[in-house]
């Protein structure tokens, strides 16, 4: 799952960066307000975590900005701003959630998969596909009641599957949700990813559309 990441100060972005790609998340970090701009006008992401003290533009500005363009993705704002006005106008500005610094990374990964959960409109975070179970939290996969290893990007590709049940995601879909900027994309990962997959779980599970892309199967 792709977010972006608005933060201005390194430590903090390198330490949240780190920890989101340890869950599983495709991290995009982005350092002032007009680079966050750019970033939602060339990619689609799932989240953004926004800081309200940004360079170039603040981060309430930005978030108006979004919100006055008729755009939906969730928003929580992560801040040092921890009046209550300010909350209330963090909100009000169409923010969908509010964590003050210092936070710890369970309740921010709890945060996000609330407002993913929501945005998809589900009220639980695992997925499920006739026998086959993906648990995000837990980062668990079973078939049949059986576990299953799978590797971190074997996972993601997965995941991005099961989340949109019947649709066909595009080999460049794909690569969006495993890889973040600067990361280098090998020209068959997808393929490998696809091949074990199938391996792991059920030839069948995992459709080839030709010259489109691929689909997740019913699971018996």
């Amino acid at each position: 799952m792709r977010i972006l990441l608005v933060e201005d100060d390194p430590m903090i972005g390198d330490s949240l960066r780190k920890g989101l790609r340890a869950e599983s998340f495709t991290v995009d970090w982005v350092q002032d307000g007009r680079g966050a701009e750019l970033a939602v006008d060339t990619t689609d992401y799932a989240l953004v975590l926004l800081d309200l003290g940004l360079p170039k533009k603040d981060g309430l500005a930005v978030l108006h900005g979004w919100r006055q363009r008729g755009l939906t993705m969730p928003v929580l704002i992560l801040t040092a701003r921890d009046a209550v006005p300010d909350r209330v106008k963090g909100l009000d500005s169409g923010a969908d959630d509010y964590l003050t610094k210092p936070f710890d990374l369970t309740e921010l990964l709890a945060r996000m998969r609330a407002l993913l959960r929501r945005q998809g409109g589900r009220a639980r975070d695992w997925l499920e596909n006739g026998a086959l179970r993906l648990d995000p939290v837990s980062h668990t996969v079973e078939y049949r009641a059986q576990p299953v290893s799978l590797s971190a990007r074997e996972f993601a590709v997965l995941h991005a599957l099961m989340e949109m049940p019947g649709a066909v995601l595009s080999r460049e879909q794909l690569e969006d949700r495993l890889y973040g900027w600067g990361e280098e994309v090998e020209s068959n990962t997808i393929e490998v990813h696809i091949h074990n997959l199938r391996r792991k779980l059920a030839p069948p599970l995992i459709r080839t559309v030709r010259g489109v892309g691929y689909r997740l199967g019913e699971t018996g």
